[in-house]
């Protein structure tokens, strides 16, 4: 059996009588057809479903043979297929037999040619069934390719709906996990259209806002709403934050239809358009009411041990000095006549009362509590000049290295305070490494640095440019379960008398009051590294202003009858201030409240300088007096005092160069002093 390919191309010849069949071969010979001679009928059919391309068949090997098979296989062409017959045929004086006329209108697809034919005329005929058969064989083609694309149509629209009902199930699942997940967890998830101001919600969702079915709508406003008025512009200026960033992260507090308050905490994030414009917000909701209560006792718990070891602390270096203040002047009572000995004895309760100052400010300076005097200058100045105290700290058998950028920004700080943090940093320096085998090294500082907001992200300070200022030693480290604690007062890992605890807790609060923080990397067995980080200022360094010269300035007594309005509540430093003014033959108005003062500033009495506390009773406190007395009378001279203000920034701003300040404890010669500046001043 040959080949299908090459069996659809050949003629089949069904010619039993005579010679016309090898005739007819020979002939499709020359032109190259290939044929294939039938001896009956059956063959021929049989050769027919094997394949072809036209056929040639006497009319008579038709009229005289069984049909059926044929008229079988013709009925079961595909719908391409219209075979193509040459039929010879005798030539009829008349009409042609009904049976020879049947077969032919039977098969359809009939070249009918009388005998005798001529080579040329059969030629003929054949090719023309043969091209016709082509293109059916084309149409056959083109047809099947259109099955082929269907049937790979059919299997991928199967293929992408199993996955379409796959990836479904998948996506209903995970949809099923996460919402079981966040309802387990007590969150409630939303969906907010930003431009037709609708929300799809979880049940959770209306559950936390204190509903039990499902609200018919819900949008910004609704939430709004619920916010409590004074949480309402935290929520607005969260949203519209959000409008820019892409990401909502906010807490506030919630009324619910039941009248009461909840604490929720809301994260999302937003969707924009091409054009850049928000159109969408998801994220979830969370009930944060009970985390709230426990955070708080915690706090509170936390809170109450602070401010236990705290007083604890002070009670104990207070009790100390009182001690010896206390039991000074008791000695000095008792035997007053003794001069020299009443002289070393108050000599020892001044000298107590100056280290209870100092305990004073450092307790001050953590808190942020103490009176600054900001000044706009570079840092490298006061490091090089505090240089020699520094390495005195040291002592000899530390080195100090001192590694300083030139080209340092400005920073605007309070030039006693950062010595003081760098001495306190300098001594802890140094105590870290007493006893060690390594030759004992001190490195500071000086460089400018860029921090990004993933630097800052939890220091509570902006992004920008600052000036770090590192103290870095080869010591013992720091564990990691101490970091934690060193800037809590009077927390100290060294000896009893060795430390008060409070020198970390003065560096925490000048780098807070500076508006910068404090970076720490230590390594147990290897060294400590603080890094005081401060932010560059925008204005120019000025010259540093000391106070060495003005301790040899002899003391300013007055003269032509100065007068000073001393306002100040507390009856025992009234008393002694007076005491001190007039001693310096000052003429005094003595006021104990802004409110008296005020009414002597709007009198006709003499008064050259307003001598006033910073802390007093009565909704008005010194600088405000300040403000108001220079108001009454323009150019009058002003000196405050105070060892404490109320509020945080008070002392920052009271500090800046327009109001001076004489700091609590002082001394009558500092009081001289201070009064002198003032008066002389321009």
């Amino acid at each position: 059996m040959m080949p299908l390919a090459e069996a659809e191309h050949r003629v089949l010849i069904l010619a039993p009588r005579g010679r016309d069949a090898g005739v007819i071969e020979q002939l499709l010979a020359k032109s190259g057809t290939p044929a294939c001679i039938c001896p009956d009928v059956a063959t021929w059919v049989g050769e027919l479903r094997n394949g072809a391309a036209a056929a040639i068949v006497t009319e008579e090997a038709l009229v005289e043979a069984d049909t059926a098979a044929l008229y079988a296989w013709v009925d079961v062409q595909p719908p391409w297929s219209d075979f193509p017959f040459v039929i010879l045929a005798t030539r009829q004086a008349g009409r042609r037999p009904a049976r020879a006329a049947g077969i032919i209108e039977r098969l359809g697809n009939v070249v009918l040619l009388e005998r005798p034919i001529n080579a040329e005329t059969l030629a003929s005929a054949v090719a023309s069934a043969l091209r016709v058969r082509r293109r059916q064989y084309q149409a056959r083609g083109h047809i099947l390719e259109r099955e082929q694309a269907q049937e790979r149509l059919r299997i991928a629209n199967e293929t992408l709906e199993r996955r379409v009902e796959e990836r479904t199930r998948e996506v209903e699942a995970a949809r099923e996990t996460l919402a079981f997940a966040l309802d387990s967890a007590g969150m409630g998830s939303w969906d907010l259209d930003l431009i037709n101001d609708t929300a799809r919600r979880s049940g959770r969702y209306d559950a936390i806002f204190g509903y039990d079915k499902p609200v018919a709508s819900w949008g910004r406003a609704d939430l709004l709403g619920h916010a409590l008025p004074e949480d309402r512009p935290l929520v607005e200026a969260a949203f519209a934050r959000a409008m820019e960033t892409g990401f909502l992260d906010i807490e506030c507090r919630i009324l619910r239809p039941d009248g009461a308050v909840r604490w929720i905490a809301a994260k999302g994030r937003a969707e924009y358009d091409r054009d850049g414009l928000p159109v969408r917000m998801a994220g979830i909701v969370l009930d944060r009411s009970e985390q709230r209560v426990t955070e708080d006792a915690l706090r509170q718990a936390q809170k109450m041990e602070a401010i236990g070891q705290l007083t604890g602390g002070v009670a104990h270096d207070f009790n100390n000095l009182l001690t010896v203040i206390v039991g000074g002047l008791d000695m000095m009572i008792r035997k007053p006549e003794n001069t020299e000995r009443v002289v070393r004895l108050a000599e020892a309760a001044m000298g107590a009362a100056r280290r209870g100052e100092q305990l004073t400010q450092q307790l001050l300076a953590f808190s942020r509590r103490q009176m600054l005097r900001p000044q706009t200058l570079n840092p490298n100045r006061l490091l090089l000049d505090f240089r020699p105290l520094a390495e005195r700290a040291a002592g000899g058998a530390i080195e100090m290295v001192f590694d300083l950028d030139p080209a340092l920004d400005p920073i605007r700080i309070d030039p006693a305070q950062f010595e003081a943090a760098v001495l306190n940093l300098v001594v802890n320096a140094r105590d870290a490494m007493e006893g060690g085998e390594r030759v004992a090294r001190i490195e500071v500082r000086s460089r400018n640095v860029r921090l990004d907001t993933a630097a800052v992200a939890d220091k509570g300070v902006p992004p920008g440019d600052y000036v770090e200022i590192s103290i870095s030693d080869i010591g013992s480290g720091i564990p990691a379960d101490l970091l934690a604690r060193i800037f809590e007062p009077f927390f100290t890992t060294k000896e009893v008398g060795k430390g008060t605890g409070l020198g970390l807790s003065q560096v925490y609060g000048f780098t807070r009051s500076a508006g910068g923080y404090v970076d720490i990397q230590s390594e147990v067995g290897a060294g400590t590294t603080f890094r005081l980080r401060i932010p560059r200022s925008a204005d120019a360094a000025g010259e540093e202003v000391g106070t060495g010269s003005a301790s040899v300035l002899p003391l300013r007594r007055a003269t032509e009858g100065d007068t000073v309005l001393l306002v100040e509540d507390d009856e025992g430093v009234l008393g002694m201030a007076v005491e001190s003014l007039e001693e310096l033959r000052y003429r005094v108005v003595v006021a104990r409240n802004a409110a008296e003062a005020l009414e002597h500033l709007r009198g006709v009495e003499r008064i050259d300088i307003l001598f006033s506390d910073v802390v007093m009773p009565g909704g008005m406190n010194g600088s405000q007096l300040a403000v108001e007395a220079q108001r009454l009378r323009p150019g009058l001279k002003v000196l405050l005092t105070s060892g404490y203000v109320a509020n945080l920034d008070e002392g920052q701003v009271i500090g800046k160069g327009e109001l001076p300040v004489l700091n609590k404890p002082y001394r009558r010669d500092e009081l001289a002093r201070s009064l002198r500046l003032v008066l002389s001043g321009d």
